[in-house]
């Protein structure tokens, strides 16, 4: 973890303490929950928002509440729900935690046995490849053993029309590089198709290119690339146009059925290295003699530091259903989901009955969470010894390459908050150091409106500016 931002989050706690040492903060306090709201409302009417509003603001001081409105109301919580997974992925492993990706043998056969790392890349891939083709030129058969997860790869409550963007890949016990194909697209000459070069270089995926380079703007059709998903083939057409005068870019898109590819992609890369493989089959708990090599991932809290910066879905998925796995079950959705709340209820004294929790990631609308429920949670983990680590996964205000780059200019490191956002939905939660209240804890949840996101990003941004300078 980045060492700047671990010594600037601790200097920022160690404030929040020397704060509530302070005499005068209960009198500052006494009159700031009518203030915010004449600021809210105010705000609301100069935008003439038109909005379901959730909120709820708590010193962490002295535990009080400064302001609510609509606290208990469920809403969708979006992205926000990553709070949770986070959150109970800390309780139940240790910050330290790696993931495990096995090559075993049994005869002359090699097994891919997958541990729920959501990390893997193209580059180990590649290493452990080269690796079992130094220890041996011919295999019967490549196992892939997909037993850590069940078989279900889409979530609860998932639109059915998400296709093939990388927000919405696959989730499996096996996952390389992020089950996206990365497509790199660049203009050609004038009249003729895109170059497009695709990562990994695979037989897995067929691409037609119909699209067309130009040099002018009218009627303009921008480039396109969908995989065929409603098929749920892995079959991709680009069409539409780039200009001659396009800079090279890169974009990814997700593949269907996750273990075949992360299998044809291990074998692929076995044969480049001089290795035969004569069969190739995906199976459950596959029996073994020995075990060839064993990957292991990078820390857990530096995976939450990636989840919670770019809020990455299949991340936190794979998370949820680790989570789930004991000695007899799967990791699933449904066990994990129970494990959420037995640490919800249990340590976190939140009424589950009074909630719904559909996935990890937030991407179901079925996930109904109240600004209170999210707001409890802020307070018990910044009481926590996985306090540190839980705030430094979070983004601060306009942290390069986070969803908060180019938001909270004002606030800077005054904020750390994870983002929420699906059509009609914007929420941000977090941490806010004011310079008058000391540390506080809130949520902002805005459900039920149309057109664009960026008028209700703009409130939640002077709610949290407004805080930090009052």
């Amino acid at each position: 973890m980045n060492t700047i931002v671990v010594l600037r989050v601790q200097l920022l706690l160690i404030s929040f303490l020397c704060f509530s040492c302070g005499s005068t903060n209960q009198f500052i306090q006494k009159d700031q929950g009518k203030r915010i709201d004449e600021f809210v409302r105010s705000l609301i009417q100069k935008r003439g928002l038109n909005m379901n509003l959730g909120m709820k603001i708590v010193s962490l001081v002295n535990g009080k509440t400064l302001y609510e409105l609509n606290s208990e109301k469920l809403m969708i919580p979006a992205s926000n729900i990553k709070l949770f997974t986070a959150a109970a992925s800390l309780h139940y492993f240790n910050k330290e935690y790696l993931f495990k990706t096995a090559i075993l043998e049994k005869g002359n056969n090699i097994i891919l046995v997958g541990g729920g790392d959501a990390e893997l890349s193209l580059a180990i891939i590649d290493s452990l490849s080269n690796l079992v083709s130094k220890r041996t030129s011919q295999v019967d058969t490549l196992f892939i053993d997909k037993g850590l997860f069940d078989d279900l790869h889409y979530g609860e409550g998932w639109m059915w029309d998400e296709g093939s963007e990388k927000y919405s890949a696959p989730i499996s016990a096996l996952t390389l590089n992020n089950n996206c194909i990365d497509f790199e697209y660049s203009p050609n000459q004038l009249g003729f198709p895109a170059k497009i070069n695709i990562f990994p270089d695979t037989k897995y995926v067929t691409v037609e290119n119909r699209s067309l380079t130009v040099t002018d703007t009218i009627n303009f059709k921008k480039l396109k690339i969908e995989r065929d998903w409603i098929g749920q083939t892995n079959n991709y057409l680009i069409t539409g146009e780039i200009l001659d005068w396009s800079e090279k870019d890169t974009i990814k898109k997700n593949i269907a059925e996750p273990d075949l590819f992360t299998g044809t992609v291990f074998k692929e890369n076995l044969e480049f290295y001089g290795t035969t493989v004569n069969e190739l089959s995906i199976g459950d708990n596959i029996p073994y003699d020995d075990t060839v090599l064993v990957h292991y991932s990078n820390p857990l809290y530096t995976q939450l530091e990636d989840m919670m910066h770019n809020s990455e879905n299949l991340t936190s998925e794979s998370l949820l259903k680790y989570i789930g796995i004991t000695d007899s079950t799967k990791g699933t959705w449904e066990n994990g989901i129970h494990k959420v709340k037995m640490y919800l209820f249990d340590e976190v004294s939140i009424d589950t009955s009074a909630l719904r929790i559909a996935d990890g990631s937030g991407l179901s609308r079925y996930n109904l969470l109240t600004a209170d429920q999210i707001v409890r949670l802020l307070v018990h983990m910044h009481g926590e010894d996985n306090e540190n680590t839980f705030v430094e996964t979070l983004p601060h205000g306009n942290e390069s390459d986070s969803r908060l780059e180019g938001r909270l200019f004002e606030a800077q490191d005054k904020i750390y908050a994870k983002t929420g956002s699906i059509s009609g939905v914007s929420c941000l939660s977090g941490y806010a150091f004011s310079s008058t209240q000391g540390p506080l804890a809130f949520s902002i949840m805005i459900n039920g409106f149309v057109g664009s996101i960026k008028p209700y990003r703009d409130f939640q941004d002077e709610v949290c500016n407004w805080l930090v300078k009052n």
